[in-house]
């Protein structure tokens, strides 16, 4: 099932399409990272890619060898975050026997990855107004391994039926508010136990699930 959530990305490139050494790589891993910060500190508006630079420690010369722009850049932060929480989230689903399990197992991890990367919602949330094309594919991704998964445990008879698409959006805004409300806004930052087994009492009672 796991493969079901992460498709194959392809290796990155300069902005003139050729390879990467591996200093490139990490020079380019090191934008990301510095982007990820300063959009999520200073929002959409405020970020430069002066700011980014600085952060990376690289100079705007630098900048241009890997991305076009300061929207090139947040359009290649929000696919790499998608596949990095959707690898989170087959990862915990994977250990899972059945559908429910599955579900716990994929909500963990994608609460650790938010719990670890809270920028997550903030850039997202920038994606409404700043790419909205980036803002759907990152749920329509996310979507497309849920519908799989929900589609192959109701042929099996573990859930009960419905349309697999409603049930991925519905169990992708359950999962996304709970996450706003216990980690992004607890100074925790961590999911407390109890809010999970309530939220997956609700998850098991809505799929028809079996104990």
């Amino acid at each position: 099932m796991a493969d079901a959530w992460i498709e194959r990305a392809e290796p990155p490139t300069s902005v003139d399409g050729g390879a990467l050494s591996a200093r490139g790589e990490r020079t380019r891993r090191a934008l990301l990272e510095a982007a990820e910060e300063v959009f999520g500190e200073l929002g959409w508006e405020t970020a430069s890619i002066v700011k980014i630079t600085e952060r990376a420690g690289v100079s705007q010369g630098t900048f241009y060898r890997y991305f076009v722009s300061k929207q090139a850049i947040f359009d290649e932060l929000v696919d790499d975050l998608n596949r990095r929480v959707r690898r989170a989230m087959a990862e915990g689903a994977a250990r899972g026997r059945t559908r429910t399990e599955a579900e716990r197992g994929g909500f963990e991890g994608f609460f650790k990855f938010t719990s670890e990367h809270p920028s997550l919602y903030r850039v997202i949330r920038q994606a409404e107004f700043a790419s909205p094309e980036a803002l759907h594919r990152h749920y329509e991704r996310i979507a497309a391994g849920y519908k799989e998964a929900l589609s192959e445990a109701m042929e099996s008879g573990e859930i009960g039926r419905g349309d697999p698409e409603v049930l991925a959006y519905a169990l992708m805004g359950v999962g996304e508010l709970i996450g706003m409300r216990w980690i992004l806004w607890n100074e925790e930052g961590e999911m407390p136990p109890n809010v999970l087994e309530e939220m997956m009492q609700f998850i098991q009672r809505g799929l028809g699930a079996d104990e």
